[in-house]
């Protein structure tokens, strides 16, 4: 085995030097066309249908009156603790755990950080693939084969260099894609994020309702089991009928069975409160209280501005986008793939002395550009670009149903809003005091918590119109 080193000669110098200036020539003229031309449609947001100005206009002496402006995206803005305008700890405290322990969410965030992943995933195409097989092979050739070798090691270390050169546009569209993507899946975080707080609180207020109208009920059947004792000795007096006493019973046993629809309704919605606070229904317990404090006063502020903070639109937006540059990706495939690669002789270096293994004779290669093209493919590059016009006008309608449905929403509840004034309001009913009647009357008991019209319902507020 020879193990003498040789220099390099003038001549392989010079190959090296003619090589290093072929790859810089031609890495330049792939860098130069990368920058030339990329095909397909920009992205320009299509119109959505909104109206003119609002049926439901502001009072003329409101400071929103002169407030209308133009709306301008803001889904990303901030909005804070929310809930701590009730001023409700215990409601504070089971906010908190949604941004923490909510499966749901939790599910969501994962698959914004998968998002964010695959965008440096798309962006790594744009750079070289360098991969290396390092190998030491002992062999034998045949002694009956002419000019064999007998037995020998190689020690080979080939380097396989690939890039394709984005051309036309498609490797970028790739990365514009999956970074619409991204921010699609952060809009639906945001959107999920607060879809799960608002649904909380809503369930701890249905509930602290029902801690209130169980106490409410509470009150009535204590009442009515007096009145049904009051009626039981009238009856036995001789004074009233059977028929009262029956009517009482059985107001007492219906106001009875209505506590047990209060008690299944406020475990079904401490159940629902503990699940979105991702604990299991049986790990939270809430104690029973009525709702003491004062509602605060909601903002109405303007349709724009609601609309500006829905991550739902800023999702629908951003879909539209990522099917845009699916089309741009769908007409670069009619163009031909250009790149540099070594094939199936990579650059490398082989020798059969470990100690010459990393000596410059040793050096091989084996690169150049190389350019593809499909010539035949049975219609399927028109069908995927067919499908990716007709995934965009999916989306452009489902943006525009969006916006519509965000604009009903809002509207209608600047229209409820507006219009409070007008709701009729409860006013707390005084029953009479109690006051004797003589035995010797038969009448019914002046003390009724009853309404003349339902006698079987308890009866403690009327409804007057505001004047």
């Amino acid at each position: 085995m020879d193990t003498t080193f040789t220099k390099p000669t003038r001549s392989l110098a010079e190959g090296h030097r003619r090589l290093c200036v072929f790859l810089c020539v031609a890495i330049a003229g792939m860098l130069l066309l990368l920058s030339s031309c990329m095909v397909g449609p920009e992205y320009k947001r299509p119109p959505a249908p909104s109206p003119a100005a609002y049926k439901e206009l502001p009072p003329p002496n409101s400071p929103q009156a002169s407030e209308w402006s133009l709306a301008q995206p803001n889904d990303a803005l901030a909005r804070g603790k929310w809930w701590e305008i009730y001023r409700d700890p215990e409601l504070n405290a089971l906010e908190e755990q949604v941004s923490v322990s909510n499966q749901n969410l939790l599910e969501a965030e994962a698959q914004l950080r998968e998002a964010k992943f695959a965008v440096r995933i798309a962006r790594s195409n744009l750079y070289p693939t360098v991969s290396v097989a390092p190998s030491i092979v002992n062999s034998r050739s045949s002694s009956n084969v002419a000019f064999s070798a007998g037995q020998q090691t190689t020690y080979n270390l080939p380097v396989d260099v690939s890039w394709e050169a984005d051309i036309w546009g498609s490797i970028r569209r790739s990365i514009r894609a999956s970074a619409e993507a991204a921010q699609v899946s952060d809009a639906q975080l945001e959107n999920a994020r607060l879809s799960y707080q608002a649904e909380l609180a809503q369930d701890y207020f249905e509930l602290r309702g029902t801690d209130g109208e169980k106490e409410l009920l509470d009150t009535t059947v204590k009442s009515y089991q007096d009145y049904l004792k009051l009626t039981q000795d009238r009856f036995n007096s001789g004074v009233a009928s059977g028929s009262d006493v029956a009517q009482a019973q059985t107001q007492l046993e219906t106001a009875r069975a209505q506590m047990i629809d209060y008690d299944v309704a406020r475990a079904q919605y401490e159940h629902a409160i503990a699940v979105l606070a991702g604990k299991p229904p049986a790990g939270l317990s809430i104690s029973y209280r009525s709702i003491k404090i004062t509602p605060p006063p909601v903002p109405v502020g303007l349709p724009s501005n609601l609309l500006e903070r829905r991550p739902d639109i800023a999702a629908a937006e951003r879909q539209m986008a990522q099917a845009n540059e699916q089309i741009g990706i769908a007409k670069a495939a009619y163009y031909p793939t250009i790149g540099l690669s070594t094939n199936s002789s990579p650059i490398g270096l082989e020798s059969t002395s470990f100690l010459h293994w990393f000596s410059w004779p040793s050096r091989f290669w084996s690169v150049g550009p190389g350019l593809a093209e499909t010539v035949y493919d049975a219609g399927r590059r028109r069908a995927t670009l067919n499908q990716t016009l007709a995934g965009y006008d999916a989306t452009v309608a489902s943006y525009r149903q969006t916006v519509l449905v965000a604009f009903q929403q809002v509207i209608w509840w600047r229209c409820a809003c507006s219009r409070k004034k007008r709701k009729p309001r409860t006013m707390p009913y005084k029953p009479p005091k109690m006051r004797w009647i003589s035995p010797l009357i038969n009448t019914r008991p002046a003390l009724s918590t009853t309404s003349p019209s339902s006698p079987s319902k308890p009866f403690f507020c009327r409804t007057r119109c505001k004047p």
